[in-house]
């Protein structure tokens, strides 16, 4: 970001201080970190306010601040500091970023759902970069601050922006999409994450809904074409993606292996091809070719964007464990929905004679908790061996499973992740694929570690 500060005088209330020729060169709201020629966007929370450390912000190189009216300012701040007055810093955050948007004006796409935004976020990301200079969300900057200064992060020759929009409550995207006014936007699909605020998937649809609230008129709408709540959703300008036969964009000819999956469209003879795992990231990596031939960019660019693809870590990340062992590490966080795709995904491997889940804990899943949960057992094919339930609410998985398994399936329910070391260690082979997956809070990753390979670890 380069703005001249008098380009932000008309969005304030008021200013002081003297600010000829300033340049601010990018936004901080955390005075732990160097920010030269930035901007300080001091925020009020419940335990601290963000207005009490404006002068550690300039010793971090900011040569700017918002600041609320009323608030005081520290003893000791040169009367020549610049400053912006506001009623409130984050709306004023917001409203920088919708001018910056325009200023710059990138084609814009917004991605949400669910589960797998994330994902798609990369995915598209990948074609897009092919021609274009793309920039994206970093991390989990989604929300009503994140996403600002996300847009406030991208350098002035920006081609293509791609947002995640994040929420748990109704409101929060659409204030969202209004700031980004998308040229397209995605529903990667509906699940079951934020219940406790929304009550049900139908609460979670009209939610997400709401990310075509600022989609510019004639803009393109991507939407899950195989989610019945998303079934309403017509019009010229809706592209239904999905395996159903009344999706405008169908997948077809799916085939999975170690090294990823490889698919068609069905009005189309390309094969492409992604290097990871599961039936769902063949319909994130379709959201992607819509986005692709929305830039129209050349067929042969977006399979080279696909199959040069680098996602998020701990999304069906493969690595090799110890022994030849397939490790498949899902355990960014869990939903009921994502959960039971990344069952799907472990019985279509083949060549492994030992298929292994552990399963731990999903949260905020509200009053219906332990009946998803134990739904999930319901899920558990028949060429998986094992299960390995850890955790309170896992243990709601190991019990349903223990009521209905079949003879060849071996349940083991522990109630901490240490627990499940010794199990998960007797089973190492190269015959065995160990499929990780549960909610974030679970910090699954912490057990994964201790079966990769070392020489692996040591290579990143």
């Amino acid at each position: 970001m380069k703005l001249d500060f008098k380009e932000l005088v008309s969005l304030a209330d008021r200013t002081s201080g003297k600010y000829e020729n300033l340049i601010l060169e990018g936004v901080s709201k955390d005075t732990r970190l160097k920010s030269e020629n930035a901007l300080y966007l001091p925020i009020a929370g419940e335990r601290f306010d963000g207005h009490d450390f404006l002068l550690n912000a300039i010793e971090q190189g900011c040569t700017a601040t918002v600041w609320e009216e009323g608030k005081d300012l520290p003893e000791g701040l040169s009367e020549d500091f610049p400053i912006l007055y506001t009623k409130d810093t984050v709306t004023f955050l917001q409203e920088v970023s919708k001018y910056y948007l325009k200023k710059i004006n990138p084609v814009v796409v917004a991605v949400t759902g669910s589960n797998g935004k994330t994902t798609t976020k990369d995915m598209i990301e990948s074609v897009s970069s092919e021609n274009f200079k793309t920039f994206k969300t970093q991390g989990n900057y989604n929300n009503h601050i994140g996403m600002p200064l996300t847009i406030l992060a991208m350098e002035d020759t920006t081609e293509v922006l791609i947002l995640e929009m994040g929420m748990s409550n109704y409101g929060e995207i659409s204030l969202l999409s209004k700031i980004a006014e998308p040229d397209v936007a995605v529903i990667t699909n509906i699940g079951e994450s934020h219940l406790e605020q929304l009550g049900s998937r139908e609460g979670i649809a009209k939610a997400k809904l709401e990310i075509a609230d600022g989609l510019k008129q004639g803009g393109l709408f991507i939407i899950d074409g195989d989610e019945p709540l998303l079934s309403h959703v017509k019009g010229e300008n809706v592209l239904q993606v999905g395996f159903g036969d009344s999706n405008t964009l169908k997948l077809s000819n799916l085939k999975t292996d170690v090294h990823g999956v490889t698919f068609s469209l069905e009005e189309g003879t390309t094969v492409y091809r992604i290097p990871m795992l599961g039936r769902h990231n063949i319909k994130n990596a379709a959201y992607a070719i819509a986005v692709g031939h929305y830039l129209n960019i050349e067929e042969n660019k977006i399979l080279e964007g696909l199959e040069n693809l680098k996602v998020t870590s701990m999304r069906l990340e493969m690595k090799s464990g110890k022994k030849e062992t397939l490790l498949i590490n899902d355990a960014y966080n869990a939903s009921p929905t994502s959960m039971i795709a990344a069952l799907e995904t472990l019985a279509e491997l083949k060549d492994y004679s030992k298929k292994v889940a552990v399963l731990g804990d999903m949260y905020e899943l509200g009053s219906n908790e332990e009946e998803m949960h134990r739904n999930i057992a319901k899920h558990v094919d028949d060429t998986i061996s094992h299960v390995i339930c850890v955790g309170q609410k896992g243990a709601w998985i190991a019990d349903e499973l223990m009521k209905h398994k079949n003879e060849d399936l071996e349940v083991i329910q522990c109630l901490t992740k240490e627990e499940a070391e010794e199990p998960i260690t007797r089973l190492l082979s190269k015959d065995t694929a160990i499929l990780f997956k549960a909610s974030r809070g679970m910090v699954l990753e912490t057990l994964v570690s201790k079966f990769v390979e070392k020489e692996q670890e040591s290579k990143k």
